[in-house]
């Protein structure tokens, strides 16, 4: 049974769980899942885990991810992306010195308004179910975190080209649309191209028609999600047998902190957590 995670250049208007239903079938395996949702009109990487590995996706979920995003300035949509509908439309007075300074305003602890075209739920209901239905509602402001906000280029005198590195939960097409307000002429995402997931990066990443031809010869060893953390091997048959039967082990001298740890034989078998010389299973993956 194929087990391990496929980074996907995702395609232009593919969602991402179209992206896994067709590597269900490609790979003949039902267990699969995706490390964060892209909308449609992005690109780039989204991590796609398969079989035993989906217990790792909320790990993914969780990290730090990195973009190269589109700015329209002038220019407000409903979905606060240019495939929304044009609410108003205003001219641009803002030059480059303009938006250099805006961005700096964006940088660190933020607070968020989510989208209406998203898919956070408010009292049981996705907001995007009740967009369609030309609702509103109230939405409370969520906390991210933008660690860089760059702007790399200015391709128009209402396009911006900016890199974004930020926390879980931010929404891309929020921060141009934010942008904007605090220029005064309103602003849109008009591309969008995940560069960085989970760690893993556009480098690492391959294309559908690659996965049609390779299949699971393309899967990458889920402990690769777990990189930043030091291996641990464990020393006997009967430490192995507890770990696998999900119980601690102790381990004498070894430094608090997080470790993959591996089998005798070099499987890995868990990402465990060790305090005070004890090493507690945190997932288990074997």
């Amino acid at each position: 049974m194929p087990n391990g995670i496929l980074i996907i250049d995702k395609p232009a208007g593919w969602t991402s769980m179209d992206v896994c239903a067709k590597i269900r079938g490609i790979l003949r395996e039902k267990r699969v899942g995706h490390g964060g949702t892209l909308d449609p009109m992005a690109t780039g990487v989204l991590p796609v885990f398969v079989g035993r590995a989906t217990r790792a996706v909320e790990f993914a979920e969780n990290g730090r991810k990195e973009y190269n995003a589109g700015l329209r300035l002038g220019l407000m949509t409903d979905t606060q992306d240019v495939t929304g509908r044009v609410l108003e439309t205003r001219p641009v007075t803002a030059g480059r010195e303009e938006v250099e300074a805006a961005l700096a305003g964006f940088r660190g602890e933020i607070q968020q308004i989510p989208p209406m075209y998203s898919a956070v739920k408010i009292q049981g209901k996705k907001l995007y179910e009740l967009a369609r239905r030309g609702k509103e509602v109230e939405r409370k402001p969520r906390p991210v975190t933008i660690h860089a906000l760059e702007l790399l280029e200015a391709e128009s005198g209402t396009d911006y080209r900016l890199r974004c590195l930020c926390s879980k939960g931010t929404y891309i097409r929020t921060l141009c649309h934010d942008v904007g307000q605090a220029l005064g002429c309103g602003g849109a995402l008009y591309s969008l191209r995940r560069t960085m997931a989970a760690g893993f990066t556009l480098a690492q990443a391959v294309t559908m028609e690659e996965v049609q031809a390779q299949g699971e010869a393309l899967l990458q060893n889920l402990d690769g999600l777990f990189a930043q953390y030091p291996a641990l091997t464990v020393r006997s048959p009967g430490q192995e047998k507890r770990v696998r039967c999900g119980n601690p082990i102790t381990l004498p001298g070894t430094a608090d902190g997080t470790y993959r740890v591996y089998g005798r034989e070099g499987e890995f078998l868990c990402l465990s957590q060790a305090r005070d010389g004890a090493l507690t299973a945190v997932k288990n993956f074997f």
